[in-house]
């Protein structure tokens, strides 16, 4: 999430944030440092470190900023873990412990690295879902020349109807215009062609409900025009949007790789670099996935950030600046003061039964 776009976060009201410690490939070592690069940099934010207390104090050292608190919880959900099934069994994983922390008004935001779906499904076990709202949606924010656009779903549950991918485009909406500060934000269905009913069944369902919606649909999208900021809001089903956004991360990689090797051919690639320098820095730095730090999990009843399970420090650091950032902008609250006022799908437009959330989460 781009904070510089999010308009309450100039909030200077002080904000908690739990850190899921334990969730992650690299924890606790690098939550924990992650969640102490921000505290020391942000005196004015608290920040909780939840997980086994003992290994998170022994990493975390005694030199520790004021504005640091723990606590512990026993267990965790491990990213190679059934999400649902583990997250229910394991109710003092720190996961379920963050959540119960904003549940409770103890904390303001939740940030995990840990397994996606187990974070998904103790948002919707703990939080619940957003007043109806079927199935919650993970919102990013993907670069272009001329500015950002919000794509979702980009992994929280799989499979959704006509009518949920009709949901996430309301709330992907509410999310530009309330807190990016798009007006009248311009709707996409990402699909494999721009003609009208090109794509699956429930993308020519959510197309009928778009085009009878108060909301700006274009219509469809092809992924060539994802780069050129086409829409402000693209909606698509988890699984397209996750490689999406991990195809993206991996192109820039291969480029900026190809571009290293050819600075390196002598006689000219280096001094060509230390022309094309200055330029090289400002590029990268625009496809810096790290710096967007993670992923707002919308339609639930609390601010909850999830960041890639790989992410070290400098990611995570990212990550709860973005929770303290979406806290302080009070992203949740806007949905549930708005979305009421979007247009409904009747009853009878939906395809398929809404899964309990055990079900639902990947």
């Amino acid at each position: 999430m781009d904070l510089s776009a999010v308009r309450g976060a100039t909030s200077d009201r002080r904000v908690r944030v739990a850190v899921d410690v334990m969730g992650g490939d690299h924890a606790p070592e690098e939550p924990v440092h992650g969640a102490l690069i921000h505290a020391r940099a942000h005196p004015e934010d608290d920040i909780i470190l939840v997980g086994d207390e003992i290994r998170v104090r022994a990493i975390a050292g005694l030199e520790l900023p004021d504005n640091i608190s723990f606590v512990h919880a026993s267990e965790l959900v491990a990213m190679d873990e059934h999400a649902a099934a583990n997250v229910r069994s394991k109710r003092d994983a720190s996961i379920n412990v963050a959540m119960r922390l904003v549940r409770d008004h103890d904390a303001d935001a939740v940030v995990t690295a840990g397994h996606t779906g187990a974070g998904v499904a103790a948002a919707i076990l703990h939080l619940r879902r957003a007043p109806g709202v079927k199935r919650p949606a993970l919102a990013v924010q993907m670069v272009t020349e001329t500015g950002p656009f919000v794509l979702l779903d980009i992994g929280a549950t799989t499979d959704p109807t006509g009518e949920m991918l009709y949901q996430y485009a309301a709330m992907g909406s509410l999310f530009a215009e309330q807190v990016l500060g798009v007006e009248n934000p311009r709707v996409g269905l990402l699909s494999i062609g721009e003609e009208n009913g090109k794509g699956d069944a429930r993308i020519q369902l959510a197309t009928k409900l778009l085009q009878a919606s108060d909301l700006n649909f274009i219509g469809n999208v092809e992924g060539k025009d994802l780069v050129v900021h086409m829409a402000d809001v693209v909606v698509c089903e988890a699984v397209v949007g996750n490689v999406v956004i991990k195809f993206f991360e991996g192109l820039s990689g291969f480029i900026f790789g190809l571009l290293r090797k050819e600075f390196e051919r002598k006689p000219f690639g280096p001094p060509a670099y230390l022309l094309m320098r200055p330029g090289i820095r400002r590029i990268r730095r625009i496809f810096d996935y790290e710096l967007s730090g993670g992923s707002p999990l919308l339609g639930v009843n609390g601010t909850v950030i999830i960041t890639h399970g790989r992410a070290r420090r400098r990611m995570i650091s990212y990550a709860v600046a973005v929770g303290a950032a979406a806290a302080r902008a009070e992203i949740p609250e806007a949905i549930a003061r708005t979305f009421e006022r979007v247009p409904r799908a009747s009853a009878g437009a939906a395809v398929a039964a809404t899964p309990e959330p055990s079900e639902a989460v990947q």
